[in-house]
């Protein structure tokens, strides 16, 4: 009868432990990190899992009448891999290669059977092969041959392009690790301004150190990528502490359900439609569509810029991670100034 009553107590004892752990909030967090779990899934998944190219801006350059020709051609293909256009002649197609305003040209030989197609493999590797397989097939199909240019190649060490992709990530990365650490150590959300002003200045020491420890490592120390350590550095900076600003405005907001908010930005949404895998022409609509938009995608895009296209096309993707940076700012020291006053004031004294 002794074993049986204490056994029941201890069991009792474990359920109330039970029921004291798994609090309301704690199993609404849990189901947090599920959600988060099969939102990574579908999305990697989703945006990954077959590549193929749709609308890739192409130039065609040939005398009209070849190139209105050629054009239609390409304009019937199955799927619509290509969106051609034609351009004056061959130095134009470059130019706008290097501008980023399309990703490869055909310079069509009217005297001859071999043309010359252009590509940018410094753009991503995979949509520059892809070009090359598919044009070569139009080609061969017509008893033409074609002679592939690299116009922006890619670094030797830079393997399949990813460099960039994985320099930004590691950014991201550090940006909302040392927003989470700020909210892990000393309260998600701000208590006062002048804690949102602490906060945001340490983010921007960490950006600053960051960037320049990434441009360091992919520049002299690895050989990945060609550019100017300090135009990478400055990108590292602004990418690392937009992120933060984000993730330290969302937990100012939401509290410690922030860092999950961030987490769907900038890993779940941001990473897959970045364009480091495969580049944005090869991804399905909804990531290519919001790609640029989020800090992985516009830091990517800006790095790839810097390395292999002479710092062109630069300007909407720094504007993107601004408006991040700027939003990050504001927000974070509105939820100071709102929690600031809410603080309990301490009772006046009396005379």
């Amino acid at each position: 009868m002794t074993q049986t009553v204490g056994a029941d107590s201890s069991r009792s004892s474990f359920l109330d432990e039970v029921k004291a752990a798994v609090t309301p909030r704690a199993f609404l967090l849990v189901l947090g990190v599920i959600a988060l779990q099969v939102l990574f899934i579908a999305s990697y998944v989703g945006a990954l899992h077959a590549p193929k190219p749709t609308n890739v801006p192409f130039g065609v350059a040939a005398p009209p009448a070849a190139a209105e020709r050629t054009v239609a051609r390409l304009e019937r293909l199955p799927g619509t891999p290509l969106d051609p256009r034609a351009v004056t002649d061959q130095a134009s197609a470059r130019k706008q290669i290097m501008d980023r305003d399309i990703d490869g040209a055909l310079v069509v030989n009217p005297e001859g059977k071999a043309d010359t197609l252009l590509v940018a493999s410094g753009g991503g590797t995979l949509l520059a092969s892809t070009l090359q397989n598919l044009v070569t097939k139009v080609e061969a199909a017509d008893g033409r041959q074609v002679r592939t240019v690299d116009v922006a190649p890619a670094s030797a060490q830079d393997f399949d392009g990813l460099s960039p992709f994985y320099l930004v990530v590691g950014w991201c990365v550090g940006g909302y690790l040392c927003a989470s650490i700020l909210a892990i150590s000393a309260g998600a959300r701000p208590a006062n301004p002048r804690r949102a002003v602490i906060r945001l200045v340490v983010m921007a020491l960490v950006a600053i150190v960051g960037g320049l420890g990434g441009a360091v490592v992919v520049g002299p120390v690895l050989g990945a990528l060609p550019g100017g350590v300090a135009a990478l550095w400055a990108l590292g900076a602004l990418v690392t502490f937009a992120v933060g600003a984000a993730t330290l405005a969302l937990q100012g907001v939401f509290g410690i359900v922030g860092i999950g908010l961030a987490i769907l930005l900038v890993v779940i949404a941001g990473n897959p439609s970045a364009g480091g895998a495969f580049p944005p022409p090869m991804l399905p609509p909804f990531w290519e569509a919001i790609g640029p938009a989020l800090p992985p995608g516009a830091g990517v895009w800006a790095a790839r810029s810097i390395a292999y296209f002479d710092n062109n096309a630069l300007t909407e993707a720094l504007l993107v991670l601004s408006a991040w940076a700027l939003a990050g700012i504001v927000i974070t020291m509105a939820a100071g100034l709102r929690h600031g006053r809410q603080e309990p004031q301490p009772p006046a004294r009396t005379p």
